[in-house]
């Protein structure tokens, strides 16, 4: 009888948990004025009343989770998120389009080094940017995230084929190797971000790169993207969600969604983002077992 009742502990389901994880690029969402030169000046100032659409936007999402793109520190993040409600996470940068997390207070977080090799030019006057690495638990069970934003302008193109590819093949080893240490960890993890990829083949170059590290799952793959789509449909995604370890096997079916925009005026793009949140639902399930004396020794 003592055997089977610990065969049952060991076999029922100790922590688990659902939760909602998201990436927004959110353009430009800065406060400096329209003399600093670190803004290109054909990038347009949002209003009060643009700020509060955002935030608006920002709490209809309901994700427990938002890595961010482009949002110029913590004062531009507070006009988005309710820091009531969210822990926000910036990289040790000065860069105008930071990648960074919201992270609901609920969860407890640990902010890692930055993945700071990504900025392959951190001296020029428009660098490229870091990449934020945090390390979330949920349910007891930790969940290492990366929120990242890589080199524009090389959306399909071999990756040899101009200077701009040759920066994203740079990227691609980087994340490669970032992958490779999660892999080794054990560790549940995903990327989240803009990838300013389409992915548009199983064989795609910059994927194969990332697949040789471990197995990943990209929820975007077999979905077209409806933000700001035209009669025409919709576009491929260069907003992409990549799990890896454990995390592939928490993915909810069907759970992929973008949250798209009621207003569709030409200004839209400009007061809110050219970005829609993308989103899935995570469940995780940790089965608890007793650690043997070797794991003791190592823990």
């Amino acid at each position: 009888m003592r055997v089977f009742l610990l065969l049952l502990a060991l076999l029922a389901p100790a922590q688990a948990a659902e939760f909602k994880l998201a990436t927004w690029n959110i353009a430009w969402a800065t406060l400096r004025g329209p003399d600093d030169r670190a803004v290109p000046r054909d990038v347009p100032r949002r209003s009060e009343a643009d700020w509060a659409l955002l935030r608006q936007y920002a709490a209809r999402l309901e994700a427990d989770i938002i890595a961010f793109q482009e949002v110029d520190g913590p004062e531009a993040g507070q006009k988005i998120f309710d820091e009531r409600a969210y822990t926000l996470v910036f990289p040790a940068e000065n860069d105008i389009q930071r990648a960074g997390f919201a992270i609901r207070r609920s969860l407890r977080v640990t902010q890692n080094a930055d993945l700071a090799g990504l900025d392959l030019r951190p001296q020029a006057r428009y660098s490229l940017r870091r990449g934020t690495d945090v390390t979330v638990e949920v349910a007891g069970t930790p969940l290492r995230l990366l929120s990242i934003h890589l080199n524009a302008g090389c959306r399909e193109e071999a990756l040899s084929s101009s200077q701009q590819c040759d920066s994203l093949a740079q990227q691609s080893d980087i994340l490669a190797d970032w992958i490779a240490a999660r892999q080794r960890e054990g560790v549940a993890f995903a990327i989240l971000g803009d990838f300013n990829r389409r992915f548009m083949s199983a064989g795609d170059e910059f994927a194969a790169r990332l697949n040789q590290a471990a197995p990943l799952t990209r929820a975007t793959e077999g979905y077209s993207n409806p933000c700001f789509a035209d009669a025409r449909g919709g576009r491929p995604f260069i907003d992409h969600i990549l799990l890896g370890g454990a995390a592939r096997g928490w993915l909810i079916n069907n759970s992929m969604r973008v949250m798209v925009y009621a207003e569709r005026d030409a200004r839209a793009r400009e007061r809110l983002s050219d970005h829609c949140p993308v989103s899935v639902r995570i469940r995780t399930c940790l089965l608890y077992t007793s650690p043997s004396p070797r794991d003791r020794t190592r823990s």
